[in-house]
């Protein structure tokens, strides 16, 4: 996500206003031409997503669209955080106060400085690599040379992360550390939370990514989660590239997290 992105979510927000992880496959929950068609995805753009709902009897989440990798943008914090307490863990040790406060503004305020901060913390690409292999994730590319934004995942394995957050299965983030990161992901900031909380009726917790692209003034919008809807709770990674700009992606994203999850329902 780009510094200069980020007086475009106060315009985004007004325009909107109104089993183990490494067992978790995906399966095909719609046919990828039927899918763009509800969805429409206006010329140029692409669009994935992922459900799973917890209180069914799947273990694998229902996948809308092709399961191909898209950049993160800041959805990869979330992965950042995991990584860290992890890492923390590993040397039976807490987080330090100042990591604690970095992974607050990280999460609730998608600070690219904290982000910076603790990247440098787990290692950089290698230490999220190391972390996402015990975490399950098997089609999560880290990206290189510090550009933590541009790391390569599928909707899919977002859904293997959230899991590991939100799920009631074994997980190697233990449960301080998996409610840690539930909560903050429940105090996203007022201006930061579009995205997969349109497909709620009630409670929510979610971290959005957003980055236009300097090689095409295109953008990625991604946002992933949890959402209640109906009764049932729903892990939710919604993907998108080739947005021509924010407010439209945010548009794309929402209206694919209702599809997918009133789909996910249906069955």
């Amino acid at each position: 996500m780009l510094n200069r992105t980020l007086a475009v979510v106060a315009t985004a927000a007004t325009l909107l206003a109104g089993a183990a992880p490494a067992a978790l496959a995906a399966t095909s929950g719609s046919n990828p031409a039927t899918f763009r068609t509800t969805v429409r995805a206006p010329a140029g753009a692409h669009v994935s997503a992922a459900v799973l709902d917890l209180d069914g009897g799947g273990r694998a989440p229902a996948v809308y669209g092709d399961d191909t990798p898209y950049d993160t943008a800041s959805i990869v914090k979330v992965d950042i955080l995991a990584s860290l307490l992890l890492h923390a863990r590993d040397h039976r040790r807490a987080l330090t106060p100042r990591e604690s406060a970095l992974a607050q503004v990280m999460i609730r305020h998608s600070d690219n400085n904290a982000a910076d901060a603790l990247w440098h913390s787990i290692g950089g690409a290698p230490g999220l690599a190391s972390a996402n292999k015990r975490l399950g994730l098997t089609s999560t590319t880290p990206g290189t040379r510090g550009r933590w934004g541009l790391t390569r995942t599928t909707a899919g394995d977002q859904i293997r992360l959230l899991r590991a957050v939100f799920g009631s299965g074994p997980t190697a983030l233990d449960t301080a550390s998996r409610d840690r990161i539930a909560t903050l992901m429940t105090e996203i900031s007022a201006d930061q939370s579009w995205g997969v909380s349109a497909a709620a009726d009630a409670g929510w917790a979610l971290k959005n990514g957003w980055l236009m692209r300097s090689t095409t003034d295109l953008w990625d919008i991604n946002s992933v989660g949890r959402v209640t809807a109906g009764g049932h709770h729903y892990l939710v990674a919604v993907l998108s590239n080739g947005n021509a700009s924010m407010p439209d992606g945010v548009n794309l994203v929402e209206r694919a997290a209702r599809t997918a999850v009133t789909a996910a329902a249906a069955h």
